[in-house]
């Protein structure tokens, strides 16, 4: 999972995409990078491991990065190396023109196509699968750009939402399932493309619309061009994107994710109730909303028991398990005054290693907890994604290897409840159809992966 953004058409594409990056933070902590066009249609590149806010100072992104058209990657890696060189967007020149690629999403082909390519004599510079598309992209012999991507794309399976730069064309482009999120939006005449509504709203572009699931959309200095490089097929959206991955505040897929998450907690309070608690409370802060739904459905005080600290990232999305362990133990603290002696129900989005979860049961317990009933606003993660989320084996996910009551009982938990798969899926705006749900369910819509170790090349997300 990664976020992506680009514009086209204004005086400072290259500074509106830093400022949208800052609000995809979440989706990619490993690294970022920017790559703009000038007028005269040379490219300019900054890449950088780390967050946003370390990487690129607003003077040198206003300095090193002319023109009026841009685009940007934080990345977040499901496989591959964290390194400068699976750093994105990718640049390269080919015939006079820099093309650029930003990418979301997971390939599951791409160990095929990329040794295809090899065997016609390419040579890549990188481990992620996002490269595999800029040498389709430069083997096309189309001359419009937009039929140069459509070429690129066809046989390629898996998830993407990809935005491109050839010479001072940007297109968008979005996978015939639509399982990530890509929306367009509209800044002072010029157009805005991005992972999600909220990096419209601090940038103040205006919302557009969803780009369709299949549709190629190109802008350039001759104006607008749609097209589809596939025909739709039946949508296949990642419901993780509503359990855990965007920002609240934003809309995804055409729904409100607060909104969501609200009812994904008032349903799991129907589902799984806690009769003895006498408060409810969240692990923050992407299960806020579901801990607030939990509390309204059951009666059940909300209170902040855990604290988190802001200035450590996302636990799930570390690429290792010891920086996951490590940022465990900073990142959260228990409220002793509002625990102590207390019976309360712990509410958090989902369970994928247990890492997480086991520490902060143990402090908890801790600061005087009496009873502690986990409540989990998913259902049980018991398969890997091939589509963008790092769950690269089965030996890894707890839900997989155990039964629930086992599950609770190595959490140290009194209880444990899972949301339901069909209570999941009914809680979702535009659910209950429509949504892949192959991490919980097994029903994978691509045939696995040929490479036993799930795309080694690795995501370029």
């Amino acid at each position: 999972m990664c976020g992506i953004f680009g514009v086209q058409g204004h005086a400072q594409a290259a500074a509106v995409t830093h400022l949208g990056l800052y609000s995809l933070q979440h989706r990619g902590q490993e690294s970022a990078g920017i790559v703009s066009v000038d007028p005269d249609r040379r490219a300019h590149s900054l890449r950088a491991l780390g967050l946003v806010s370390d990487a690129f100072p607003p003077e040198r992104v206003e300095h090193d990065l002319p023109g009026s058209v841009a685009i940007g990657h934080t990345r977040y890696s499901t496989a591959g190396s964290t390194s400068i060189e699976n750093t994105q967007p990718l640049l390269i020149r080919f015939r006079g023109d820099p093309i650029g690629l930003a990418h979301n999403g997971n390939l599951v082909n791409a160990t095929e196509l990329r040794m295809e390519l090899e065997d016609h004599g390419s040579i890549f510079s990188s481990t992620n699968d996002s490269e595999v598309l800029l040498h389709r992209l430069a083997a096309s012999t189309s001359e419009r750009p937009e039929d140069k991507l459509a070429d690129a794309l066809q046989g390629v399976e898996g998830a993407y939402c990809i935005l491109v730069l050839i010479g001072d064309t940007l297109l968008a482009a979005r996978d015939p399932r639509g399982w990530r999120p890509l929306v367009v939006g509209r800044l002072d005449g010029a157009t805005v493309f991005t992972s999600e509504t909220c990096a419209l709203d601090i940038v103040g572009a205006t919302y557009e619309r969803e780009v369709e699931p299949g549709e190629i959309i190109a802008i350039g200095p001759d104006g607008v061009r749609r097209g589809c490089h596939q025909p739709a097929r039946a949508l296949k959206r990642c419901v993780f994107e509503h359990v855990y991955f965007a920002r609240p505040d934003s809309k995804v897929f055409g729904g409100s994710v607060e909104q969501a998450r609200r009812a994904l907690g008032r349903r799991l309070a129907l589902e799984c109730p806690a009769p003895d608690a006498q408060l409810v409370f969240s692990v923050p802060d992407s299960s806020n909303a579901a801990a607030l739904g939990y509390s309204e459905a059951s009666g059940v005080p909300f209170e902040f028991a855990l604290i988190r600290n802001h200035y450590v990232g996302r636990t799930f999305i570390q690429p290792t398990q010891a920086g996951r362990d490590a940022k465990v133990k900073v990142k959260y603290n228990a409220v002793r005054e509002v625990l102590e002696g207390k019976s309360v129900v712990m509410i958090d989005d989902s369970i994928v290693r247990g890492t997480t979860t086991r520490g902060l049961v143990t402090m908890v317990r801790a600061a005087g907890a009496k009873a502690v009933h986990m409540r989990v606003s998913s259902a049980p993660i018991t398969g890997p994604c091939y589509y963008g989320i790092d769950t690269p084996n089965r030996e890894e996910l707890i839900a997989a290897n155990m039964t629930v009551d086992e599950i609770a009982h190595d959490l140290g938990v009194d209880t444990l409840g899972y949301l339901s798969l069909d209570g999941m899926l009914e809680s979702v705006p535009g659910g209950p159809d429509g949504f892949c749900h192959a991490c919980f369910s097994g029903d994978y819509p691509t045939p696995p992966p040929t490479d036993p170790d799930k795309l080694r090349f690795g995501c370029g997300c």
